[in-house]
C-alpha cells in the first residue's frame, strides 16, 4: 500500500502532516464548515422564523419590518462570494486581526451563509399545514409556542434537508475562501497543487472534499427520514 501511495501520489506523501499538510487541511475544512454551520445556522434560523412571522399572512405581521429584512437577505444573497471575501476584508481584519487563515474566513463565510439559509428556512416552515397552526391558534397557543411545538417540530424534517442543502454550500464556499488564503483542502488544491503542478495534491483534496460531501448527505438524510411524519 505505501509503494503505491509512493508511486501515485509522490507528491502527497511528503506533507500528508505537518504544517500545510494534508490532514491540517482537512482540519481547517472541518474547522470552517463546522463554525460556520453553527453560527450561521442559529442566525439564520432566527432570520427566517421573523420572516414567516411577519409576512402579511403571518402571525405577527409587519409590512415595513419585512420588507426591510427581506431586501436585505435578497442584497447578500445576491452578491457573488468571492467578491464578498474580497469586499469584507477591512471588517474581517477589524475582527480577527487578520485577512488570511480560516479564522479570517469564517466572517464572510458566516455573512455569506447566514442568508441564503435564512430563505431555505423561511420556506422550509412555510411548507407546514396551515390548518396545524390554526388550530394552535384556536387553542390559545401563543406565537412563540406555535413557532417552537408547531412550525419547528411539523418543518423538522424539511429543515433537515434544507441545513444539510446549505452545509454542502458551506464546504464548496469554505474550498473557494482557500483559494485566496483562508486554508483549508481549497488552499491546499491551489496552492501547492494548481500552482505547483501538483495534480495528485489536487485530486487528493477532491476526495476528501467529496467524502465529507458524501457523509454530511449521508447523515442528514438518515435524520431527515427519522423525523418525516
Amino acid at each position: 500500500m505505501g509503494q503505491f501511495f509512493t508511486k501515485y501520489f509522490p507528491n502527497v506523501v511528503p506533507i500528508w502532516s505537518g504544517d500545510g499538510g494534508v490532514t491540517q487541511a482537512i482540519n481547517e475544512t472541518l474547522y470552517m464548515t463546522v463554525l460556520t454551520a453553527v453560527v450561521a445556522g442559529i442566525l439564520g434560523i432566527v432570520i427566517g422564523i421573523l420572516l414567516v412571522l411577519t409576512d402579511e399572512d403571518g402571525l405577527l405581521a409587519n409590512q415595513p419590518f419585512y420588507f426591510i429584512l427581506d431586501k436585505l437577505v435578497n442584497i447578500f444573497r445576491a452578491v457573488p462570494f468571492i467578491i464578498l471575501l474580497a469586499i469584507m476584508t477591512p471588517v474581517t481584519r477589524a475582527i480577527v486581526g487578520t485577512g488570511i487563515g480560516p479564522t479570517a474566513a469564517l466572517v464572510p463565510l458566516i455573512a455569506g451563509t447566514t442568508p441564503f439559509y435564512a430563505r431555505q428556512v423561511q420556506n422550509a416552515l412555510l411548507t407546514v399545514d396551515p390548518g396545524v397552526i390554526e388550530a394552535a391558534e384556536a387553542m390559545g397557543v401563543s406565537p412563540p409556542g406555535i413557532v417552537l411545538r408547531v412550525y419547528l417540530r411539523e418543518g423538522l424534517s424539511e429543515l433537515i434537508r434544507v441545513s444539510v442543502l446549505t452545509i454542502i454550500s458551506v464546504i464548496g464556499l469554505t474550498a473557494m475562501a482557500g483559494a485566496v488564503g483562508g486554508g483549508g483542502l481549497g488552499n491546499l488544491a491551489i496552492a501547492v497543487g494548481y500552482q505547483r503542478y501538483q495534480y495528485d495534491v489536487i485530486i487528493v483534496s477532491l476526495v476528501f472534499i467529496l467524502a465529507i460531501v458524501f457523509l454530511v448527505q449521508f447523515i442528514g438524510d438518515f435524520f431527515a427520514r427519522k423525523t418525516h411524519h
